[in-house]
Parts: C-alpha cells; sequence; structure tokens
C-alpha cells in the first residue's frame, strides 16, 4: 500500500507562497551575493522560483474560486447591512410594547447579533438570529399589536437562510482547496525545499557579517513578516512576482 503523501512544511498551507514571496524579494536585492556564492543563483533561477510560487497561488486559489468568494463575501456584508437595519426598528418595536422590562436585549439575541456582526463572526450571528426568531415567534402578537409588520419576521428569516447558504458555500470552497493542495502535495514540499535552500545560503552569507540581513533568511522571521502583512499587501505582492 502505498504511503499517505506528508506534508515537509509546518505553517498553514496557504501561508507557504506568501512565505516564498518575501525570500523571492529578498533574494533578487541579494542576488550579487548569492552568485558568488554558487552560479545556481542567476535571474533564470529567481524567474523559475517565482514561476512556482504563483503556481502554488494559482493551485491554492484558483480564479474561479477567488472570484466566487469575493462574491459571498460582498454578499455576506450586504446581509449585515440589512440586519443592522432590522435589529433598529426591532428595537423601536421592543421597547414601544414594553417588552424591554421583562428582557434584556441580550436575552432576546439582539446584544450578541451586534457583536457578532462587528466581529464579521458568521457563525455567531446565525446562531443569534435563531434567538430572535425564536423570540419574534413567541412574542409576535405583542410586537405586531404595536406596528411590527410580518415582513420583519421574513426578512430576519432570508437573512438566516442567506447566511447559512453562504457559509456552506464557504465551507465547500475550503474543502475544496484544502483537496486541490493534498492531490499536489509534492508541488508545495518541492517549493518548501527550494525555500529552504534559499533560506541556507542566506544565512551562510550573512550570519557573521550581517545578522540583520541573515535574519530575513529564517523561516519564522518571514512567517511574521506574513502574518503582520494585510490581504491587500499580500496582493500586491502577487503583482510584484508577475511583473518583475
Amino acid at each position: 500500500m502505498e504511503k499517505p503523501a506528508t506534508r515537509d512544511y509546518s505553517c498553514k498551507d496557504e501561508e507557504l507562497p506568501f512565505i516564498c514571496m518575501f525570500s523571492s524579494i529578498n533574494l533578487r536585492r541579494d542576488l550579487a551575493d548569492f552568485t558568488a556564492y554558487s552560479p545556481i543563483f542567476t535571474p533564470e533561477y529567481v524567474s523559475a522560483y517565482d514561476s512556482s510560487i504563483q503556481n502554488s497561488l494559482e493551485l491554492m486559489q484558483p480564479q474561479s474560486e477567488t472570484l466566487e468568494v469575493k462574491i459571498i463575501t460582498q454578499r455576506i456584508r450586504e446581509t449585515y447591512k440589512i440586519l443592522i437595519g432590522l435589529v433598529n426598528h426591532l428595537t423601536g418595536y421592543i421597547m414601544l410594547a414594553n417588552l424591554n422590562d421583562t428582557f434584556s436585549s441580550a436575552d432576546f439575541g439582539i446584544k450578541n447579533l451586534r457583536k457578532s456582526v462587528a466581529g464579521h463572526d458568521v457563525e455567531g450571528v446565525m446562531q443569534a438570529l435563531r434567538i430572535i426568531i425564536g423570540n419574534l415567534n413567541l412574542y409576535k402578537a405583542e410586537l405586531q399589536s404595536h406596528g411590527m409588520g410580518e415582513e420583519i419576521i421574513n426578512r430576519f428569516k432570508d437573512s438566516l437562510s442567506s447566511l447559512n447558504n453562504d457559509k456552506q458555500k464557504q465551507v465547500a470552497i475550503l474543502n475544496n482547496r484544502r483537496k486541490i493542495v493534498y492531490d499536489n502535495l509534492e508541488t508545495f514540499n518541492r517549493l518548501f525545499a527550494q525555500l529552504n535552500e534559499i533560506l541556507m545560503v542566506g544565512k551562510i552569507l550573512y550570519k557573521k557579517t550581517n545578522p540583520l540581513k541573515s535574519s530575513e533568511y529564517t523561516f519564522s522571521e518571514l512567517m511574521k513578516h506574513v502574518r503582520k502583512s494585510k490581504p491587500a499587501t499580500r496582493e500586491q505582492k502577487v503583482k510584484i512576482v508577475q511583473n518583475d
């Protein structure tokens, strides 16, 4: 029986290409020193490395899925805006019906919904919505007698259904990306091996002469840069690799 493929790297799959991107930027800057150390480090070597990085990014984030993720994210944001408006109206009806004397906004689910929306926590928003919808059904008569229409309940239900569908699509995309990575694990392991080759030489070159530069050729330091980087910064670095 064939032995299952294993990851040679300890970082997250999606982090590896970006770690390599930072190392590529450093390598380009210091290419003359690398070439003086070994003739294998040529502009062609760097170009091939960048191509491997780009290939790993495309495996990790197929263009069709990347667009779909953006659409889903935008739709979730629009649902959040709708919910905040609905909650504001609902809070008014609760006060008109004097139900706020019976329970708090936390009891009704409103506080948790606002908190989850602010934290972009889809699961939290969905959980709060279930509580709100349950309470709407329980206190429907009192709220409707003070002006709340049936459409508010329906809009809360529609929002929950929309978020649930979008969450399932996000999970499906994430699972597909994990499968793609697993099916192409040798490609990612080879990229990691090339990264280690660059880091090894960088540390040899600068460990004694330039400790600051040497630190830029350590995996842990590159990882810090990646985890500090905002998504926009990462997209810019993709363009650097493509257009350099």
